[in-house]
């Protein structure tokens, strides 16, 4: 088999996996490689190239379902869906441009292989939460399925959850089956100008705990803020604190006055309408500011909201990075201002009270650095048990999130 094996069906992928399996050969998992700098670096004898397995097989618009094949860009999903007015309401990141590559060549199963979510999951949940079934290729080179195609299922054990995060890891996905909501009529965004790392989070926790129906909730120091592509925002002197509000106008202005009397107190405020609130929250689910020195060192923290300011306080002031806060604190951009990813000094700073992805490195630091955390003893049995499970010989992506597995 040549370095890179590119199958036109599910049967050929059988095959690969098959022959991967039988003559000890370790198998990279890729759809149109959007992703490929992402995760530790380790060796593979052969590329599985899943990007020929494309397109829409099921679409009910009235049922809010959708399938199709593992390699479909989602550039081309999304296109389907907004003719329907509808859309993922996960909002799947599009990491292209922070890992050095070109927006709009993920794919489907990319998206749930890494399970990364847009500025709407403190709303709408993750892209785990809105997948109803699978359609997979074990290392064993044996096809199963898992859940089904309507969004009221229990069909044997929740195995789309267990593919999503997994890296490629665990399977082969061929098919995907997912939840998709109608899209927002209008949606603006409630500015707080000027306010400190911390004084946002309070802010931001205050707003998440009213009836405002907030979809987004995102702060940007000053240096950060001044590289948003918003006219209202860009190469401003003030930090930015934003709130997104969806839904049909009259709601809109509604919330916004609620919005606006609960914010008073935090200092200046502004409005953006829908145009430049979606180019905004494009950007922060897309991580834009940190899309511009790819060699720097990029890491994605999944924190408790109220603890963000402290833990991204801490790692600014040890290594001199910058961030951003997503999720209304609960998860925060960390860009290095070099190659040196400071691993030691970002978990330090967490303490437990969260969890570290190393998005971006160089190829030495990702082979080195424990780019997904150290295991301790009982979760690193539990993931070995599943690993076996699925893929005894070791066969796909080994290495990829953890030395050994």
């Amino acid at each position: 088999m040549s370095d890179t094996f590119k199958p036109r069906d599910e049967n050929e992928i059988v095959e690969a996996v098959a022959w991967a399996a039988s003559g000890g050969k370790k198998l990279e998992l890729i759809g149109q490689g959007s992703k490929r700098a992402l995760g530790r670096a380790a060796q593979y004898d052969t590329t599985l190239d899943v990007s020929g397995l494309s397109g829409v097989v099921l679409y009910e618009p009235e049922e809010l379902v959708f399938s199709a094949k593992a390699g479909t860009p989602i550039a081309e999903v999304e296109k389907v869906l907004a003719a329907n007015r509808q859309e993922f309401a996960f909002e799947p990141m599009d990491l292209g441009p922070i890992l050095g590559g070109k927006p709009g060549e993920g794919t489907l199963g990319g998206m749930l292989a890494v399970n990364f979510s847009g500025p709407r999951r403190i709303k709408a949940g993750a892209s785990r939460d809105h997948t109803l079934g699978v359609k997979c290729v074990s290392g064993r080179g044996e096809i199963f399925k898992a859940g089904g195609r309507v969004v009221k299922n229990v069909t044997g054990y929740d195995l789309p959850k267990l593919m999503a995060g997994s890296f490629g890891t665990l399977a082969v996905m061929t098919e995907i089956t997912l939840k998709v909501l109608p899209a927002a009529e209008d949606v603006e965004s409630v500015l707080a100008l000027g306010l400190s790392d911390a004084r946002a989070v309070e802010a931001m926790a205050l707003a998440m705990g009213s009836a405002c129906d907030v979809s987004g909730a995102a702060h940007f120091p000053q240096a950060i803020a001044a590289k948003l592509p918003v006219k209202a925002v860009a190469g401003g002197n003030s930090s930015v604190m934003a709130f997104r509000l969806e839904g049909i106008a009259p709601s809109i202005a509604y919330r916004r006055g609620k919005l606006e009397a609960m914010l008073k107190s935090f200092g200046s405020l502004a409005v953006l309408k829908a145009d430049e609130s979606r180019t905004f929250w494009r950007a922060v689910r897309d991580a834009v500011p940190f899309s511009g020195k790819t060699a720097n060192a990029l890491w994605r923290l999944s924190v408790t909201p109220t603890s963000g300011a402290k833990i991204g306080g801490a790692i600014a002031s040890a290594t001199g990075a910058q961030m951003f806060f997503d999720w209304a604190g609960g998860l925060i951009w960390v860009e290095m201002p070099g190659e040196n990813p400071h691993e030691q000094a970002v978990r330090s700073a967490i303490n437990g009270e969260g969890h570290a992805l190393l998005v971006r490195a160089t190829p030495s630091v990702r082979a080195s650095a424990n780019v997904f955390g150290v295991l301790d003893e009982g979760l690193g049995k539990v993931i070995r048990g599943v690993k076996e499970g699925f893929d005894p010989k070791g066969v796909l992506n080994p290495g990829r999130m953890y030395a050994g597995l």
